[in-house]
């Protein structure tokens, strides 16, 4: 009876240290696609290190737990009376899910993180989560947003390749259900265009309407390869098609797109000024600036030549307007290339994806490591959680320490 219960300890014992194991520690060190480039003035001891160290900031200050609950989230520092929202919880969980090996306990708070998200789910997609908890951990209302929900199922695949899916989260069933759920609420089928959320119907009168950073071809590959569902050819496809005639006919010079798009199913242009957020939502503003990361990043994984011609319009103006000097980047411009008024200031979440961006192409080389030093003088005291967690997602990239969960 003894050897059996000793037995029996070392096979529990065994079996949980399997599903600790950790196939992809940080750093990772992947190699990109043929020709892109990473910032190359500092050793790669020295970009992993100050990953390591930003990263150690960014948890402590950020990764919250909810009292009496194995759960954490992404502290979205109480602006506006909220606690959280699923976009930041997207971010983090994908963050965590990289980081493993440097951070010994990451599969501990990423499955914490996964289960707030798991207690939120919204009200039309069981899978998806409720954009927003407030103060008090209650749902704001139970419409999803998609980038969260995106980043999210995104990061439960590579939490599988990560950790496997045999210990108490199955990841990839997790990460299955979330993207099943993303296809039907979340994509138009009509013109294959990414929704605003699970909120928006086909009579709904932004059902032609999308956010420009919410198209991330390089998840939508994975989606797609995860589980073999071809549509999600369709929404790569049309989301390129799209960001072609914006550019085209919006910013010919600047190459630049709007924070939204509406009339996508007729002609397509900028949204109007307050169509959802703010006076600027025509403009390359606080939506927007993501997008040259979230294009970049599908050429740097799987080089597909659209993604290169969108941001490299965006990378040579971005050069020109700034004459090759990050101190004169400003926080938000026109389609035109022209600075908004009054945003002279830095803002991180504008600054890094120019970063990821110029990787495309080694004529971007001091350009690169110009922005990588100015990104990283700065403290993370002085920034809220947007602009600290973009620019720790945009220096994992950048750093050469992104890897793609399923070989697109």
């Amino acid at each position: 009876m003894r050897l059996k219960r000793f037995l029996l300890l070392i096979f529990l014992g065994s079996s949980q240290l399997f599903a600790q194991q950790i196939h992809k520690p940080f750093p990772q060190h992947v190699k990109y696609f043929a020709a892109t480039i990473k910032p190359n003035h500092i050793s790669q001891t020295q970009l992993d290190n100050q990953v390591r160290g930003f990263y150690t900031q960014w948890k402590k200050r950020f990764i919250k737990n909810v009292p009496g609950k194995p759960e954490s989230y992404v502290w979205f520092e109480n602006k506006g009376k909220k606690q959280c929202v699923s976009e930041g919880q997207g971010y983090g969980m994908i963050i965590t899910a990289l980081m493993a090996g440097y951070n010994a306990a990451a599969k501990v708070t990423y499955d914490n993180l996964f289960r707030y998200y798991r207690s939120h789910p919204g009200k039309r997609g069981k899978h998806l989560m409720a954009w927003a908890q407030n103060i008090n951990g209650k749902d704001v209302d139970g419409t999803s947003a998609t980038d969260g929900d995106m980043d999210i199922a995104y990061s439960l695949l590579l939490a599988d390749k990560q950790w496997e899916s045999k210990g108490a989260i199955n990841y990839l069933r997790e990460s299955k259900a979330m993207i099943t759920d993303i296809m039907q609420y979340a994509v138009n089928h009509k013109t294959w265009s990414v929704l605003l959320s699970d909120g928006i119907e086909a009579e709904s009168k932004d059902y032609f309407a999308m956010r420009s950073s919410d198209f991330m071809p390089s998840h939508l590959k994975a989606f797609e390869k995860a589980t073999n569902d071809t549509r999600w050819n369709k929404v790569i496809d049309a989301g390129y098609r799209l960001f072609s005639y914006m550019q085209n006919n919006y910013s010919p010079d600047a190459g630049l797109v709007p924070d939204f798009i509406v009339l996508i199913n007729k002609n397509p242009k900028p949204a109007p000024p307050n169509f959802l957020e703010s006076p600027y939502d025509g403009y390359y503003n606080y939506n927007a600036c993501r997008v040259p990361w979230r294009i970049a990043v599908d050429y740097l994984l799987t080089g597909d030549r659209r993604s290169r011609a969108v941001v490299e319009k965006i990378n040579r103006w971005i050069r020109e307007t700034t004459n090759n000097n990050t101190y004169n980047l400003s926080a938000g411009y026109t389609l035109a290339g022209n600075d908004i008024k009054h945003r002279y200031f830095e803002a991180l979440s504008f600054i890094a994806p120019f970063g990821v961006s110029a990787m495309v192409d080694k004529k971007n080389q001091v350009w690169l490591n110009n922005v990588w030093d100015y990104l990283t003088a700065f403290k993370l005291k002085d920034y809220d959680y947007y602009d600290n967690s973009i620019k720790l997602l945009d220096m994992i990239i950048m750093s050469g320490n992104y890897w793609e969960p399923v070989n697109t």
